[in-house]
């Protein structure tokens, strides 16, 4: 069997998903090369990216050991998740230079007649804001517990589905920061603010790291930490009750603390439920209808 027709054969939905962002990405790079100063390496990551999951795809079914099986679907679409993801902050400011925090300020003001960061400022306590930047975090480790869990239960269906629905999301959600780029409320409002926040023990070292890692990528519009753990909560009451029970409230927790940390405005945190519920339809209604396909 040759290289090409045994990656055919082998690969899943997640995988054309991928391939057809990362190619997506790329000529969008391509088209703007002039204008990204580092475009040539970000072409080169693409391509290096594609050619690993196709590489992994075709040893995978020759050889499916334990280590390249983790490899391929846990390691593998963990990295190039927050590789794409890092790549957006050299590519966005070039391609679209405006930024539309002051849309996003005007609407949450006309919604609540004020600036609900500003208003939450009340509530502050360097306790809650310890538990709500833990909760803010978790968006990290949600998606790898889920999928670490049906791994674990034998749940392959579930978890082959599950991976291209959180996957579906991350991608939504970069292709709307490029639409509409905006760095939120921790920078544009700052000034606004009466106080900083501050927390106990790992709050500000987090913060730093997040801002260390994020920046100003422009990744505010819509919010990704509320749609993908959306996405995930819904995979977990479907899949793995148990999870579902002790997710909920962290969730809960995670969406109160992406306003209260000046990370997000609200309109972002609604634009995040709006593209959940999009890719729960779309993604769900695009799965079943290729699974049906490939098994009759």
């Amino acid at each position: 069997m040759s290289f090409l027709h045994r990656i055919l054969s082998a690969v899943r939905q997640v995988d054309i998903l991928t391939f057809g962002f990362l190619a997506f990405l790329l000529t969008i790079t391509v088209i703007f090369m002039k204008r990204i100063p580092n475009a040539y390496l970000i072409i080169i990551l693409y391509i290096i990216l594609i050619t690993v999951l196709s590489l992994l795809i075709y040893f995978k079914s020759k050889h499916n050991n334990k280590i390249l099986r983790i490899t391929y679907d846990i390691v593998f679409p963990v990295i190039t998740v927050f590789l794409i993801f890092d790549s957006l902050g050299g590519m966005i400011r070039y391609i679209n230079p405006r930024t539309y925090d002051h849309l996003l300020i005007r609407m949450d003001y006309l919604l609540f007649g004020g600036h609900p960061t500003v208003a939450l400022e009340s509530f502050a306590s360097p306790l809650f804001t310890e538990v709500l930047q833990l909760a803010y975090s978790s968006y990290y480790f949600l998606p790898v517990i889920l999928g670490a869990v049906l791994k674990i239960t034998g749940k392959e269906a579930a978890f082959n589905r599950s991976l291209f629905l959180v996957i579906l999301c991350f991608y939504l959600s970069y292709a709307g920061y490029i639409l509409v780029p905006a760095i939120g409320p921790r920078y544009t409002m700052n000034h606004l603010q009466g106080i900083e926040l501050h927390g106990i023990f790992l709050r500000d070292f987090i913060d730093s790291a997040l801002n260390a890692i994020e920046g100003t990528k422009r990744d505010a519009f819509p919010s990704g930490h509320t749609a993908v753990t959306l996405v995930v909560l819904y995979l977990a009451h479907r899949f793995q009750k148990s999870l579902f029970r002790v997710f909920l409230p962290v969730v809960v927790a995670l969406l109160i603390s992406t306003v209260y940390l000046r990370y997000h405005y609200v309109v972002d945190v609604i634009g995040g439920i709006l593209l959940s519920v999009f890719t729960i339809w779309a993604g769900e209604r695009y799965y079943n209808y290729f699974s049906s396909r490939s098994s009759s």
